[in-house]
């Protein structure tokens, strides 16, 4: 990093790094042709809500996808993806720069009705929520039942893709205390999140169990945490006067071990920084044993070569 601008050609080398670090392969063409082939669709869930310089790096995604590449996945099966249109162009996310579609999810119309997700915790739908038309009563607004339990999956992971790859920024974030692999998988892909971010660990609580679903947790063959440069407080919006710059990558197939790590790096620049650690605010994660691990003594980090 030069301060927070990326060097290229170094996180290229990084990824191709921590990709056999992660798979156990010698070669990293090994390690592509262990996650993805020619008869793979792939997409790339970015994070784009940082701007220019705390959203998700353009060069690990483009090394990524030579990766792909390199392992026989064909250029039209490979997009990126995030929320919202306007922030992955202002994150530098085009079909110019990455050599591959980008798409975000239009809303309403990207939600996969037939199959909804179900969490014990209420959400108030807005506009752009998969139920808020037909749940609009025109004669009464007022009357309208707007209180949900269901929230819909974007298609990309319903439909679109055989395997994605997750590759978060590393942020804290509101309600769920961190910024990482659940909420860039979870959060960012569906409708009526705003239950799972507001209401405290309570409601982030259902996040492990909504990733366990097949066509989320059930298509990752990879989460790679994006620490060159992090937002520790007031993210995952860019922040720059509660930033630093980490110059690291970690990736895993374990996200709650990459979220866990995560939390703890983020604690520390809080504490230096004399503001409040995260705390509660990270609890759910402990009681996601069912998807991965947890705490710090069940967790190796491997240094790449």
């Amino acid at each position: 990093m030069s301060g927070f601008e990326e060097n290229t050609a170094t996180t290229r080398r990084m990824v191709a790094s921590v990709v056999k670090a992660a798979t156990g392969k010698a070669t990293s063409e090994d390690a592509w042709r262990s996650l993805a082939g020619p008869d793979d669709r792939v997409g790339i869930k970015v994070t784009a809500s940082g701007g220019r310089y705390f959203s998700t790096r353009r060069g690990v995604v483009v090394a990524v996808i030579e990766g792909l590449k390199s392992a026989g996945v064909p250029e039209k099966n490979i997009f990126v993806w995030d929320r919202d249109a306007a922030a992955l162009k202002e994150a530098g996310f085009t079909p110019e720069r990455m050599g591959c579609e980008v798409r975000s999810i239009a809303q309403p119309k990207d939600w996969e009705r037939d199959t909804p997700l179900i969490a014990p915790v209420l959400g108030q739908l807005i506009w752009g929520d998969a139920q808020f038309t037909e749940r609009l009563n025109a004669l009464n607004p007022a009357e309208s039942d707007q209180l949900s339990s269901k929230s819909h999956l974007c298609r990309m992971l319903a439909r679109d893709v055989t395997k994605w790859i997750n590759i978060p920024a590393l942020s804290d974030a509101p309600g769920t205390g961190v910024h990482g692999t659940f909420y860039s998988a979870v959060v960012a892909n569906i409708d009526n999140w705003r239950r799972f971010t507001t209401t405290g660990p309570d409601g982030a609580n259902a996040l492990p169990d909504l990733y366990a679903d097949p066509r989320i947790g059930g298509k990752c063959v990879l989460h790679i945490l994006d620490a060159l440069a992090v937002t520790y407080a007031g993210g995952p919006a860019a922040n720059p006067h509660f930033a630093t710059v980490h110059s690291t990558l970690y990736a895993s197939r374990d996200p709650v071990a990459l979220d866990a790590l995560g939390a703890r790096l983020l604690d520390g620049w809080r504490s230096a920084a004399n503001l409040p650690v995260l705390g509660a605010k990270v609890a759910w994660l402990q009681g996601a044993a069912n998807i991965g691990n947890f705490e710090e003594s069940m967790i190796r980090l491997v240094a790449g070569k």
